[in-house]
């Protein structure tokens, strides 16, 4: 097999790793940290009416659909002995509230939890070049004139917005803005003006109606924001101040200036907003935004196995981890190992026994284990004797060595029945059958290049952050394959051959 199919294969193998993990990380929002918190804010909107007689009531709330930079989490109603509907249309979306008879002072509640999210696009309503307002005289002159001025100051359709604004309050300001917000007190009515004036010059505008997040706010505010179109985005404005942007944490409620409730057999209705900010478990908010995309991703992840499944799996997927680490030491750098994948299965133990303690005793063990071996071998026994035997001796050594550390209040000698008790009877073999053919110190080096490698695999599947991406993210297994391919058609020299053959290259 060439090397280009080698290559195609791990082009693709990266490809369909780093899609997988992007696709999870950017849409669905699972966290790179197990412990990442997110700011979550609850808004509730709070509405009150008044029925003097016992009637029927119909309460329309305009609620948020797909609000630009934020996610929306979930979303509960709570009215008492009402009927609930919501209605979905182009200009957004309604809560109704109907009941047949009902007398008194109403309370209906709408609670929505969000998070910011920079990546959320949103719903923007499509653009309208408005015909030129037909306003009676001498608000329609005040309109025309005061549109040529601004167009003579401004460049293009964002200074002349920031500009028109910053006449309309201006707090000595002239003759035809004086008539023509004479009307215009509440700052809803001061933005309608702005975007009828915007309208006098052709230039599509809107206006949303937002909630500014932040800290706990028992009572929240709720502004007026001016959305422009120039030709290519909206652009957001203060109508105010001119200042142009969206304030941090505004959230958008509403497009358009209809009040936001309205109530049809009651009287004196209102609404009020508060908003309680709390800090939310990433990965939480990213199975619920799944939900509610829809996905199926994390229905086959391994998530959704049970917790003790989980809990084996978090080992399982670092394996070839360890793996990957075993081959880049053994050929490139050249450290030589009892077998081949030995130190991925002594890390492992390590897990249990902690790293020290596990050193302490795997030496003591493996020590006494090839001296036994050495004696056995005076008695000429076959090879599955041999190991039989040599099995015994290891489970008497780590019944000894936890009694007597059990004795002396060590609790780490505990653990070390945890060791897979075949490894350590295959090691010693391995490592007796190297001291006879190779020598002790072929033996002792691997056996050294064992528990070095061991102990580098065991750090690295301590990593906290390593963990947990490979369990969240087991896709990136495919990038470890990958590289492992890869790594399979090298040839070169390894680190320690250029130190063994460095006297061979001063003498040429």
């Amino acid at each position: 097999m060439n090397r280009r199919h080698i290559y195609i294969l791990a082009a693709c193998l990266v490809l369909a790793g780093s899609s997988l993990f992007l696709y999870k990380v950017r849409t669905l929002g699972l966290p790179l940290d197990a412990a990442q918190e997110t700011e979550v804010w609850t808004i509730e909107a709070h509405v009150e009416f008044q029925r003097s007689t016992t009637g029927a009531v119909k309460a329309r709330l305009r609620i948020p659909m797909n609000p630009r930079g934020f996610r929306m989490v979930n979303e509960n109603f709570v009215s008492r002995g009402y009927g609930l509907a919501v209605d979905e249309s182009a200009d957004g979306r309604e809560a109704l509230w109907a009941v047949r008879r009902v007398n008194g002072k109403q309370s209906l509640y709408y609670r929505l939890s969000v998070y910011a999210d920079p990546a959320s696009r949103g719903d923007l309503p499509k653009p309208v070049f408005p015909e030129v307002p037909k306003l009676e005289e001498p608000y329609f002159s005040a309109m025309i004139d005061l549109a040529s001025q601004v167009r003579e100051q401004s460049a293009d359709i964002r200074t002349f917005t920031s500009t028109l604004l910053h006449k309309l309050n201006d707090p000595t300001p002239e003759e035809n803005i004086s008539l023509l917000r004479a009307e215009a007190r509440t700052p809803m009515q001061r933005a309608n003006l702005a975007v009828t004036l915007l309208a006098g010059a052709r230039i599509p505008a809107e206006i949303l109606q937002a909630v500014q997040l932040g800290e706990d706010k028992r009572v929240a505010d709720v502004r007026p924001m001016l959305a422009v179109h120039n030709g290519k985005e909206w652009i957001y404005f203060n109508p105010h101040t001119g200042e142009m942007g969206m304030p941090p944490l505004l959230f958008p409620w509403a497009w358009g200036s209809n009040p936001l409730i309205d109530v049809v057999g009651g009287r004196g209705d209102a609404v009020e907003f508060s908003v309680v900010r709390s800090l939310y478990p990433t990965m939480e908010l990213a199975r619920e935004r799944a939900a509610t995309l829809g996905s199926k991703v994390p229905e086959f992840s391994l998530l959704s196995l049970p917790l003790s499944t989980q809990s084996v799996y978090g080992v399982i997927v670092l394996i070839p981890l360890g793996a990957l680490l075993v081959v880049f030491l053994r050929n490139f750098i050249g450290i030589r190992t009892v077998g081949t994948f030995m130190p991925v299965l002594i890390a492992i133990s390590f897990r249990q026994t902690q790293l020290l303690g596990g050193l302490a005793f795997f030496t003591l063990i493996i020590a006494a284990g090839l001296s036994i071996r050495a004696y056995m071998e005076h008695l000429r026994l076959l090879l599955v004797p041999r190991l039989a035997s040599v099995l015994t001796v290891v489970v008497i050594l780590m019944a000894l060595v936890s009694i007597i550390s059990h004795r002396m209040g060590v609790d780490t000698g505990l653990s070390i029945a945890l060791f897979p008790m075949v490894i350590l009877t295959m090691m010693i073999e391995r490592m007796s059958v190297t001291w006879e053919e190779l020598g002790a110190r072929d033996a002792i080096t691997e056996g050294i290049g064992t528990m070095g490698t061991a102990v580098l695999i065991y750090l690295v599947m301590g990593i906290e952050i390593i963990r947990h991406l490979f369990f969240v993210f087991p896709e990136l297994l495919l990038l470890v394959l990958a590289a492992t391919l890869l790594a399979g058609r090298y040839t070169g020299f390894r680190l320690t051959e250029y130190r063994r053959f460095k006297a061979l290259a001063a003498d040429q």
